[in-house]
């Protein structure tokens, strides 16, 4: 999910250690763990799971789909991708600590053999020109300052017509939200734009946007029920630290319009 180090609000310094105590003590049998027994802890980002499936079924994935999880967290996407469409994803992300995780879940649920984990920076990959067919790239640019970066490395890696599956927070006209919150402590560590501006600095990166949606009257519902809902102990509180409050100020800005939660699926041009 986020490409950041390992001295960010994301980790907790052993993601690993501290899932496997959580889905211990709720009972799981880690030898017969199934995909949707990681449902609540392994999608960080706003909507979870909902929004991943339907990322996923807009960008039109196929068993040959080549596909990049890019800024990949602990792997739900890439997991999500490999087991529902049967196709071969690679996933990447700064962390090595959650990329330690993801290849043992991948293990734990059987797909290690559809997903190939490598820790790297999403503005600067080993792999060539043209090598995947859809990206993903699911709340990662709120990390990043230098956006057109960012996407000319996601252009250069599609193949012409290949797309870039985004799903993303942005702020309304400079608005900040309340800090913490899930991808920043500070306000330092934050890179938020407008809509308007991602959408000019992907058209500018060599991307025509198929599909553009402002999804932010959805997402608050949805993260007001999540924070009404009773703790499940396979959470992301698990290995996220303070995630009360980090998803306390997102949803309390979602709602108050400060942020915006869109959805973009955007083509790679020749």
């Amino acid at each position: 999910m986020n490409d950041i180090s390992i001295d960010t609000p994301y980790a907790s310094g052993n993601s690993r250690t501290d899932i496997e105590k959580a889905l211990l003590a709720a009972g799981h049998d880690l030898d017969r763990l199934r995909l949707a027994d990681l449902a609540l802890v392994e999608d960080f980002h706003t909507m979870g799971r909902i929004a991943t499936g339907a990322l996923a079924e807009l960008a039109g994935l196929t068993p040959a789909s080549r596909v990049l999880d890019a800024g990949s967290g602990i792997g739900g996407t890439a997991r999500y991708v490999a087991e529902t469409y049967g196709c071969r994803v690679t996933a990447v992300d700064l962390t090595e600590d959650y990329c330690e995780t993801s290849r043992w879940l991948n293990r734990l649920v059987g797909l290690d053999d559809r997903i190939s984990v490598r820790q790297g920076d999403v503005t600067a990959l080993p792999f060539a020109d043209g090598d995947f067919d859809v990206i993903f790239s699911q709340h990662v640019q709120m990390n990043i300052a230098d956006k057109a970066t960012l996407y000319r490395e996601a252009r250069r890696l599609l193949n012409p017509d290949g797309l870039l599956a985004i799903w993303d927070i942005t702020t309304a006209s400079g608005a900040r939200p309340d800090f913490p919150v899930p991808w920043a402590d500070r306000s330092e560590q934050s890179h938020l734009v407008t809509p308007d501006d991602l959408r000019v600095t992907l058209e500018r990166s060599g991307f025509a946007l198929d599909h553009w949606d402002d999804l932010t009257d959805q997402a608050g519902p949805i993260m007001r029920a999540v924070l009404a809902a009773p703790p499940n102990p396979v959470g992301l509180q698990a290995f996220v630290p303070n995630f009360p409050v980090k998803i306390e100020n997102l949803t309390r800005a979602l709602a108050d319009g400060r942020l915006r939660a869109v959805r973009a699926v955007a083509r790679a041009l020749p």
